[in-house]
């Protein structure tokens, strides 16, 4: 009976081991869905016809210390430079700054599940004045949005706007309507958003 005695407080703190060591594995740690990027910065450089770069490129950066899309602290330079009537090469670049990572390259090497769309008033509306066109793909040949000929109108309706610039994560490119680069109902091919900005530009 003693012997007994003795083995049931054992016997009862190594199930309790078990249960919580069991609870700590399965417990699922918390983890954040939307990619983090703390700065963007868009590239500019005419270009001719034929697509060749004719000019000087001119860098805007958005930036934030806690993310983009999550810190309301934002630091969005405005566009200026660009002139009516040319194109522009836009390449866009991302980075992590909390992680020190470079966004860039993990879009480049997801881009299956990526897509930016380019929205605001520049691109959609009554008085918009700029049309983008994809020039990348993924290995489907679907659009990714990196790297992009923007087209100044000729005789402008505005000499300010708004470029806003949306980053789609997981979404479907088969969509009906995915493939345009000025798509408002880009919801409905699904996916979330890993970034949603604006800038200003001026004219």
């Amino acid at each position: 009976m003693k012997t007994k005695a003795k083995l049931l407080p054992l016997t009862f703190l190594l199930g309790l081991t078990i249960i919580l060591t069991s609870c700590s594995k399965d417990d699922p740690v918390p983890e954040l869905d939307q990619e983090v990027i703390t700065d963007v910065t868009l590239t500019f450089t005419e270009v001719d016809e034929s697509g060749l770069s004719i000019g000087s490129s001119m860098d805007f950066v958005a930036s934030s210390e806690g993310g983009l899309s999550l810190d309301g602290n934002l630091d969005i330079e405005t566009i200026i430079g660009l002139e009516s009537g040319k194109s522009y090469r836009m390449e866009i670049t991302a980075y992590n700054g909390i992680a020190d990572e470079d966004i860039t390259e993990e879009i480049e090497e997801e881009a299956d599940e990526h897509q930016f769309y380019f929205l605001g008033s520049a691109f959609v509306g009554e008085n918009s004045f700029m049309e983008y066109a994809y020039d990348d793909t993924d290995t489907n040949g679907n659009p990714i949005g990196l790297n992009g000929i923007v087209k100044v109108d000729e005789n402008l309706v505005s000499n300010s706007g708004k470029i806003r610039i949306v980053l789609r994560h997981d979404l479907d490119k088969s969509f009906t309507g995915a493939d345009n680069p000025h798509w408002e109902n880009y919801v409905q091919a699904g996916g979330e958003s890993d970034l949603d900005l604006s800038f200003e530009v001026t004219f």
